[in-house]
């Protein structure tokens, strides 16, 4: 993503924020914009600099800015503008929730800090494990950090039922998915009957299993959607310790990637190659089964 702030994601943020109010009569520093602030934040998001490396060209201190984060994700503002990007992508065709994707990743916590473990593949050294939920386009739905030694096993419920409620049709917004794809790291029986029981399908990769399931063919947004993420450099290597800074960089991730999945020309070549990939799915003899639930499906809303 580019370091410039786009103007439309500004609006929707500001919409979101309360008003500020001017100096009183006793006078005083009038309060810096929040548009100013949120532009020194999207710049260290995209950018991934230390806070006391903002220019000041910005017109706003790195303090100033790293406070407004942590404020607003108390307020639930970044929640907020995530959900009303999933209602706008759902409200023009966009967004489909039936069917979700999931998969995880690992990024190094300098520092270590709260959600950090010995990483299995960074010589044990303080990491921590993002697993992301996002629907067949690449849509990110959900985002969880955990220390990164947790397995896939110990997140993919709690990923689950961290589902959004995603307004911007009629009628009542969808509480789960009907249907989950997911790579042979969250093969285990428990977690099939689990998500059996709540009435989610699964196609999840055995183990020692010969290769030509295909189901990397139906999972590759979901490892899309990580490659932008982490071209989002303070995603890249975590700083922050405090969790609250967590959450607030994670939701702001979300509601980045969102507004970015909202792309013509990306869609377009997105969905010829997502019915591609589904039609070899359906026609694979090893995954009968799934297809005939894919049969039963709409993957459009």
């Amino acid at each position: 993503m580019d370091a410039h702030l786009p103007d439309a994601f500004c609006q929707s943020v500001v919409s979101l924020l309360p008003t500020q109010e001017p100096p009183g009569q006793q006078g005083g520093r009038p309060a810096i914009s929040h548009a100013v602030v949120l532009k020194v934040i999207w710049f260290v998001l995209t950018v991934g600099c230390r806070w006391k490396d903002i220019p000041r060209e910005f017109g706003c201190c790195g303090e100033t800015a790293r406070r407004r984060l942590k404020l607003w994700q108390e307020l639930g503002v970044w929640q907020r503008v995530h959900l009303r990007l999933l209602s706008l992508l759902r409200q023009r065709g966009y967004l489909g929730g039936r069917v979700v994707l999931i998969d995880s990743t690992h990024v190094r916590a300098f520092g270590g800090g709260d959600r950090s473990g010995p990483s299995p593949v960074d010589r044990r050294k303080p990491g921590t494990k993002l697993t992301l939920l996002t629907d067949l386009r690449g849509t990110p739905l959900v985002l969880r950090s955990a220390p990164a030694n947790f397995s896939d096993h110990r997140e993919i419920l709690p990923t689950v039922a961290a589902y959004p409620s995603i307004g911007g049709l009629p009628g009542r917004p969808r509480q789960s998915p009907d249907f989950l794809f997911a790579d042979a790291g969250y093969d285990r029986q428990a977690t099939r009957e689990a998500l059996s029981a709540q009435g989610i399908g699964t196609a999840i990769r055995f183990r020692k299993r010969p290769h030509g399931s295909h189901l990397g063919r139906v999972r590759w947004p979901v490892e899309r959607t990580f490659s932008w993420i982490k071209g989002l450099r303070r995603m890249r290597i975590r700083y922050d310790r405090h969790p609250t800074l967590i959450d607030a960089w994670q939701q702001l991730t979300l509601a980045a990637s969102a507004s970015e999945s909202y792309t013509p020309h990306r869609e377009t070549r997105g969905l010829l190659r997502l019915f591609v990939s589904l039609l070899n799915v359906i026609r694979s003899s090893r995954l009968l089964a799934v297809s005939a639930i894919l049969n039963s499906l709409t993957i459009l809303p």
